[in-house]
């Protein structure tokens, strides 16, 4: 009786400790997991609701938030809303038959946020694993020379963090300068609303540049497609989109580029 005893109780002992060792190493990859998905997702967008001269208004263009928002916000990642004055910002282009459009409008927990924007100043760097510029038209009045958003940048950058832009948001990039003193996009792949998109909407002598040009006089290798296409360039952590068509792409792409951090 006493061997069998000893023989059930040593195997008690073995799968206790097995099942200790087990749930160990499911807490580890549990805490590992958590501290991957810890950084946040930093949304930057327009305050400027005056398109030119022109009498009309402008802001972001909302599916360039909501499509990004969705893929990125649904793989587990927080998102934080920033733009240059805080506040609740401006916005267009509500395609009510855009279900992701009406998704986001309906989550109250992020309109409460994107009503309430913070300032670049309440910004902590360090607390993000990415930046992304919603576009809109007017992003083109205020993203370019906002020091405080191009450090904000830089310094997410230089992290290992990525950097991503849609359609006009790309604006905030033109004049971001990494500790070299080079700008974010020398040489770098890069994509935006282009020249021959402005034309078509009739907008060129309207905005306050040309954002394909002022790219490439940046040193961008600018790339795109024809009007209207889906268009996604990444090169070495920055993420770039050219029109509406491509914020789902700029999305999908950010992602798979934050699976690659370590």
């Amino acid at each position: 009786m006493n061997r069998v005893f000893k023989n059930i109780l040593s195997r008690i002992m073995v799968i206790a400790v097995c099942t200790i060792f087990l749930g160990l190493n499911k807490t580890t990859a549990q805490t590992l997991n958590s501290k991957k998905m810890s950084k946040k997702i930093l949304f930057v967008v327009t305050s400027h609701d005056k398109l030119g001269e022109t009498g009309e208004s402008t802001g972001y263009y909302l599916g360039e938030v909501t499509h990004p928002w969705a893929v990125l916000s649904d793989a587990g990642y927080e998102i934080d809303f920033v733009s240059p004055k805080g506040g609740n910002p401006p916005y267009y282009g509500a395609n009510a038959d855009d279900p992701i459009n009406q998704k986001f409008l309906a989550d109250k927990k992020y309109q409460a946020k994107i009503q309430n924007t913070l300032k670049p100043s309440e910004i902590n760097p360090s607390d993000y694993a990415a930046i992304l510029y919603a576009g809109g038209h007017g992003t083109m009045w205020d993203f370019a020379d906002n020091d405080e958003l191009a450090v904000i940048a830089q310094k997410i950058y230089e992290n290992n963090g990525i950097v991503s832009a849609v359609c006009h948001g790309p604006a905030g990039l033109v004049n971001i300068k990494l500790s070299n003193g080079k700008y974010l996009v020398d040489g770098k792949k890069i994509n935006a609303f282009t020249n021959e998109e402005e034309i078509a909407v009739k907008l060129e002598n309207v905005v306050p540049f040309s954002l394909e040009t002022k790219l490439i006089e940046r040193g961008a290798k600018f790339e795109k497609s024809g009007l209207w296409q889906p268009h996604v360039t990444v090169d070495q952590r920055v993420v770039t989109g050219q029109n509406p068509q491509s914020a789902h792409g700029v999305g999908e792409a950010t992602l798979k580029e934050l699976k690659k951090l370590k």
